[in-house]
């Protein structure tokens, strides 16, 4: 059978609503998804406005650079601080046992978790990034506007926004199965999340010359990572070793 056939997406919707009440209640989750994504795109929008329409290329390029990498932090590290929480926060609360005795496959498991980071995560993106361009069409100077609304600048953006939340739930997830702290967890989660960020760095500093085309092939490489990275971490799953806390 298929994938889609193996998987109950009942059990998976289930999951996604026990996540999102979860998050709603955890203080430290619900303050990190509203703060975090404010502090990385008001900062951006400041330079805009401050930056003089007489700049410099080498500074105007060099302000383009840091506003894309500051935006594209959104979806790096809030889903790897959420999703590190996915399993061994579920342990210290001593509520994954119950979960795991459930019908639910571990590749539901994994998807469930993982679907309920993801979705507020790029919502959130996408608004950000969708006022941060509002600010500057509206209030920076033409030449300004101009650079950062290249195409193939937009384009990398939108089209890495849900892949780079998919590299960092998965490491996350990953990491969160392997360890037995949430403060070790998030950290390392964090840290496994910035490889494909620093791609996009190269790209908004113009170190790899941005296009359509390579923003294109650079997003399907991520996704193809991202769905072999689902498949590698449900291999790695273990009920018992989770619910005992054993080492592997």
């Amino acid at each position: 059978m298929t994938t889609d056939q193996k998987l109950s997406w009942t059990r998976i919707r289930a999951l996604v609503r026990k996540e999102v009440n979860d998050f709603r209640r955890n203080r430290f989750i619900a303050t990190t998804m509203a703060v975090l994504p404010l502090l990385f795109m008001i900062e951006p929008v400041i330079s805009v406005f401050k930056l003089p329409a007489d700049a410099p290329a080498g500074k105007l390029d060099a302000l383009v650079g840091v506003s894309t990498l500051e935006l594209m932090l959104i979806p790096a590290l809030i889903p790897a601080v959420v999703a590190s929480y996915a399993v061994v926060g579920e342990r210290e609360q001593g509520t994954l046992e119950p979960v795991l005795t459930t019908p639910i496959r571990p590749a539901e498991f994994l998807l469930g978790k993982a679907l309920a980071a993801f979705l507020p995560t790029v919502v959130i993106a996408y608004v950000m990034y969708g006022v941060f361009l509002g600010a500057v069409g509206l209030f920076a100077h033409p030449n300004i506007a101009h650079d950062i609304f290249e195409p193939s600048r937009v384009l990398t953006q939108l089209l890495f926004t849900p892949v780079v939340a998919g590299w960092a739930i998965w490491a996350a997830i990953a990491i969160s199965t392997r360890t037995s702290d949430v403060r070790v967890a998030q950290q390392l989660g964090s840290l496994a999340s910035l490889p494909p960020v620093a791609v996009i760095a190269l790209i908004g500093f113009d170190v790899i010359q941005p296009s359509v085309g390579l923003a294109v092939g650079l997003g399907a490489g991520l996704l193809v990572i991202d769905l072999i990275a689902w498949r590698l971490v449900a291999a790695m799953f273990h009920r018992e070793r989770l619910v005992t806390g054993a080492r592997a």
